[in-house]
């Protein structure tokens, strides 16, 4: 079968969206699925808004020739008015991969009323979602009537390997000194670096120690920020501006650190999260979004409420000050990561979605 994918830019980028674009892309071709990648320049919100009224971007999309058109949902911006004038004489689904609903995101009022008018017009224009988790498609099924055929499947926690066994993390866990913490996601404003850096200084200098891994490029304004906050609060011997890593590099990092912080970002799953889990890093992330689908406070990771910098520095030095509690966390991380579906399996539950919707568009 010939699928056409449209996103923004390329399939390297290391987001979890693209990386879990770039492996159904690979999983579709291993099955024997023809993918041509459809790639688009993002621009800011508006300019990209401007890409509905081109008309040879909507000859180009009309007559690609594939029986399904999958669009990464990130792209909504130039195709929530065009995805009607698609759909029009063309017997071929267009299916939706939805990562995260901008406008459910801690953003201004009038930012969110936008986002939604424009999100909840992308949603109504397509015939099929692909939801990266239960809590992304409640909130999509809170802006429209869900009516189209859908499917949840699962990021997988394995694109990194996973710890052999828990045997040695008691061991580590018990070692004396800081807390040796990690953080993986681009240095951007959504993935609340800032109140993360605020957060810790709250806590003695000896209790912690911070890798911060992504990219420092994607928003060089946001990392000047960053940076200067951690000169203002004086812990700048304590974070490491790592930038990003990947493959081994990144599992060596894995394997080094005790805890994976993400505490003051709304995520649609957590794909890093996950992958943290696997190599028996309980993570310290934020009650709202999806993380709660996985994370249990207490159990194999701690939740903080939006905002709660006190919260999160308390709930940190608990894990500094009782190693006991930190092995059984961490213990329960990576049996949660057993329990989670694979890559494979959440990847062909897409291919046989996408078979389905392709077979129904033909009848």
């Amino acid at each position: 079968m010939h699928i056409g994918l449209i996103i923004y830019g390329n399939l390297e980028m290391l987001t979890g969206g693209w990386i879990y674009d770039r492996l159904l892309v690979a999983h579709l071709h291993e099955q024997g699925h023809t993918v041509d990648v459809i790639s688009l320049k993002r621009r800011n919100y508006v300019r990209n808004m401007a890409d509905n009224f081109l008309p040879h971007l909507n000859r180009r999309l009309r007559q690609h020739d594939c029986r399904v058109l999958l669009e990464d949902q990130l792209i909504h911006p130039s195709l929530f008015r065009l995805n009607f004038h698609l759909k029009q004489n063309r017997r071929r689904p267009i299916v939706s991969i939805v990562h995260q609903v901008l406008c459910r995101q801690p953003l201004k009022r009038y930012q969110q009323i936008f986002y939604r008018a424009i999100e909840r017009r992308y949603f109504r224009s397509v015939d099929g979602f692909i939801f990266n988790s239960q809590t992304t498609r409640a909130n999509v099924a809170s802006l429209i009537d869900l009516r189209q055929s859908s499917l949840v499947a699962y990021p997988g926690g394995d694109r990194l390997g996973c710890l052999a066994s828990d045997a040695n993390i008691a061991s580590k866990c018990r070692q004396t000194g800081p807390l040796r913490l990690i953080f993986v996601g681009n240095l951007t404003p959504n993935k609340g670096v800032l109140p993360l850096i605020a957060g810790l200084a709250r806590l003695p200098k000896k209790s912690w120690r911070l890798s911060l891994i992504g990219s420092l490029i994607m928003d060089r304004r946001y990392v000047q920020k960053v940076v200067a906050l951690i000169d203002r609060l004086g812990v700048s011997g304590q974070v490491d501006l790592d930038g990003p890593l990947n493959g081994p590099d990144l599992i060596r990092r894995l394997a080094e650190s005790h805890v994976f912080v993400l505490p003051f970002s709304y995520e649609g799953f957590g794909i890093a999260c996950l992958e943290a889990m696997a190599w028996g890093l309980p993570v310290v992330g934020s009650s709202a979004g999806a993380l709660k689908e996985y994370v249990q406070d207490g159990l194999n990771g701690l939740l903080v409420a939006p905002g709660d910098l006190e919260g999160f520095a308390e709930k940190l030095f608990r894990l500094h000050s009782d190693r006991e509690l930190l092995a059984r966390c961490s213990a329960a991380a990576l049996q949660t990561f057993h329990d989670r579906p694979r890559w494979h399996d959440s990847l062909e539950k897409i291919n046989s979605f996408l078979l389905s919707m392709a077979e129904k568009a033909e009848e």
